[in-house]
């Protein structure tokens, strides 16, 4: 039977809260199905605000791959703020979709894409909102599937005891195959209840379910073992991988928002996965191997996302756009097919050493030129080299001395603190490098108007990374050495103007480390924490360490470990890790090995890319049974046929018919039908505007080197 909106509840309370049009929903390429019409329903979320979760690349694929699907439907939902969560406690309204305003619990599954562990508390005040028991073993029959998905997922073992299962990998045929199970299960009668579905989604949907597995601990609070405790599941579980993302082109539909987002464009993913080898990037080691859609698919990609949304950026997305085989090739493709348009092109992450003239030439040939964020990760070339970014400070040199002469004005680089065996002087070098990169610009242009922003993020070390074993630095070091830092770059006048610094203490870090590699355990903290009020705990002005230490200290002391245990502490090559288990299809010793190079006394080792080198056998391919699937192919996009206006001059009356993705359209003609997907053309109104505290719209999360999270699974 059909679920009630409770749209009719809300209503009367949004002009009690901050920005209400983000709880509206209504975008454009929003879609309401039938209820009763589908026999499998999603709920999916990204735990944190409208404004960060709308963009999410994740979300908006899966999102249309589910309502493409015959008999399925899939709807939206976000992180309430604490203004509005209070009203829906005291009013009895449940978690919400945005889509049809359906109440969560209403749902069969409602998956959760976490690109980042300081969303699981946010995890927690859904569940509770929407009426579903915290702890997956007192859920019901009338209770959703709670599945994870995204980066973070790779490690659920903190949140185990919320999940009822995690998905690790791409999300766009595993979701469609846990779809078939739940369909199976339903028309068969619902054998073996709760159980008997997850021990399907198990056994045959390639998903992780917590319950189902044992973990037993040593007396010095280290993991002795991880084994099934049922008979029937895998030791081990591994992730999703998809091998041909040209027959997957999502998203061509995208969501278009009703209030201000961080991200407004059109994004287009040209290939997944990375083998730069970077020592602390998760997302580039999860992703492996690397697979490029082809020049054709990415020009048709764009054509249709565009007129179906109206956008007038396009970015274009991958963890290093400028490694992909065309990507010359595609800028100038692109350029020339919207040339003399208001259309952009952007490459949202640049590698120092890809970036080139070609690309700065195309990138700014209509006249605007977007942002440009360059990562050098370190300070010094050791530093670079203990991480394997293999880039110098001459290579960092050359390129925004090429884009400064191409037209930017303003670059903004990224750096990481506190990653292994950095010392002061690795931090503080940081500021000659702003220096010169400063008087690059000033030479190359002949101006002094010329700015470069130096952002820096904590290192938080990361599963599934050589990396993984690692210390994570204390966050009195870290705020020492930034501190140092900032003293540097306010001291020579000649500069301080034009070099921006933007940093976070390192006490998010130190929370987001016990997340990253904690253990089952660890749900006591996230528990206590969260009932003592803890949310959006990526946002700054609603972080608080004391009460994350305060959580620690009540959860993990009787246990005879703390906080430091758990991030401070490096680990020897035999303890077991929490994430063991759970297969990224990287040999362990292969990381280990990686590991040792990048901390030799005697210097680093680098290792090579293996797209354009021999094989390093890091074991992901024979793993997965996968390969890298990298041009060139020497295809090129098709001129795009010009479309003359009839009537250039002409202002539409109410009789003239305006397209579904002229967004850019002016207000409608008194009288003229505006159809009911249509409010996003609407003028935001001042209450949309992004609060300068947003931490997400800033610097990437440490350790994951400003990467979107491209089509991660959000089951």
């Amino acid at each position: 039977m059909p679920v009630q909106s409770v749209y009719p509840l809300l209503e009367p309370l949004l002009p009690l809260v901050r920005k209400p049009v983000q709880y509206v929903g209504g975008e454009l390429n929003s879609v309401v199905k039938d209820w009763d019409g589908a026999d499998v329903r999603w709920a999916l979320m990204y735990p944190d605000a409208y404004e960060v979760g709308l963009p999410n690349q994740g979300i908006q694929i899966l999102y249309e791959v589910l309502n493409d699907a015959a008999g399925v439907l899939a709807e939206r939902t976000y992180s309430v703020w604490p203004d509005l969560e209070g009203l829906m406690r005291e009013h009895r309204i449940p978690q919400f979709t945005v889509d049809g305003h359906r109440p969560v619990r209403s749902f069969d599954v409602l998956g959760v894409s976490f690109a980042t562990e300081l969303g699981y508390t946010n995890l927690l005040t859904a569940l509770d909102l929407a009426g579903i028991p915290l702890s997956a073993a007192d859920r019901g029959p009338g209770d959703p599937l709670v599945l994870a998905g995204g980066h973070a997922a790779f490690n659920p073992e903190p949140i185990a005891e919320f999940l009822d299962g995690a998905v690790l990998g791409d999300g766009e045929q595993a979701v469609l195959r846990i779809t078939e199970l739940i369909r199976s299960w339903k028309q068969g009668g619902r054998p073996g209840g709760r159980d008997g579905l997850l021990m399907s989604l198990a056994r045959d949907g390639g998903v992780y379910v917590p319950r189902f597995y044992e973990v037993a601990y040593g007396a010095d609070g280290a993991i002795v073992k991880v084994a099934p405790a049922v008979p029937g599941v895998p030791w081990s579980v591994a992730k999703h991988t998809v091998m041909d993302l040209d027959a997957w082109p999502y998203p061509a539909k995208p969501l278009v928002p009703v209030a201000e987002t961080v991200h407004e464009r059109f994004s287009v993913e040209i290939f997944r996965g990375c083998t730069r080898g970077c020592r602390f990037c998760q997302a580039g080691m999860i992703t492996r191997p690397v697979r490029e859609r082809s020049i054709t698919t990415i020009g048709d990609m764009v054509a249709t996302g565009l007129a179906a949304s109206g956008y007038s950026e396009v970015g274009l997305l991958s963890l290093s756009s400028a490694d992909h085989s065309e990507i010359n090739e595609i800028a100038v493709d692109l350029a020339d097919r919207y040339e003399g348009t208001n259309t952009s092109l952007s490459l949202p992450s640049t590698r120092v050493d890809a970036f080139n003239v070609t690309l700065a030439d195309e990138l700014s040939r209509n006249g605007r030129r977007s942002g440009l964020t360059f990562a050098p990760e370190g300070g010094t070339d050791r530093i670079r080299a203990v991480i394997n970014k293999m880039v110098t400070e001459e290579d960092l040199i050359r390129t925004v001395t090429t884009a400064y002469a191409s037209g930017w004005r303003q670059v903004k680089l990224y750096f990481m603190c506190g990653l292994p065996t950095e010392t002061d002087e690795d931090v503080l070098a940081i500021g000659r490098v702003a220096r010169r990169v400063i008087e690059a610009g000033r030479k190359a242009t002949g101006r002094h108007d010329i700015r470069c922003t130096v952002s820096i993020g904590g290192f938080v070390p990361k599963p599934h990374t050589p990396f993984q074993w690692a210390a994570q630095c204390d966050h009195q070091t870290v705020d020492a050495r930034l501190r140092a830092l900032g003293g540097v770059l306010r001291a020579d006048r000649a500069y301080a103007k034009a070099i921006g610094f933007r940093y976070h203490d390192g006490r998010p870090s130190i929370v987001e480390g016990l997340l990253s590699r904690g253990d089952r355990r660890v749900a006591a903290v996230i528990l206590a924490a969260w009932r003592d009020g803890a949310r959006f705990d990526g946002w700054s002005e609603c972080f608080s360490f004391e009460r994350w230490e305060r959580a620690a200290a009540t959860a993990l002391a009787p246990r005879g470990i703390d906080l430091a245990w758990y991030t401070t502490r490096e680990r020897p090559y035999g303890e077991v890790l929490p994430w063991d288990h759970l297969d990224a299809g990287l040999d362990r010793d292969w990381l280990w090995q990686d590991w040792l190079a990048a901390i030799d006394p005697a210097g680093a080792a680098e290792v090579d890319d293996c797209r354009w080198t021999p094989c390093f056998e890091c074991g992901v391919c024979p793993a997965m049974d996968t390969e890298i699937q990298a041009g060139p192919t020497g295809a090129r996009m098709l001129p795009l046929t010009p479309v003359t206006p009839a009537a250039p001059a002409a202002s539409p009356g109410p009789e003239t018919p305006v397209p579904a993705g002229a967004r850019a359209a002016a207000v409608p003609a008194p009288g003229t039908a505006v159809p009911a997907g249509a409010r996003s053309a609407a003028i935001p109104g001042p209450e949309t505007a992004v609060p300068a505290g947003a931490r997400s719209a800033a610097i990437p999360a440490p350790g994951a080197a400003g990467i979107p999270a491209g089509a991660e699974s959000a089951a």
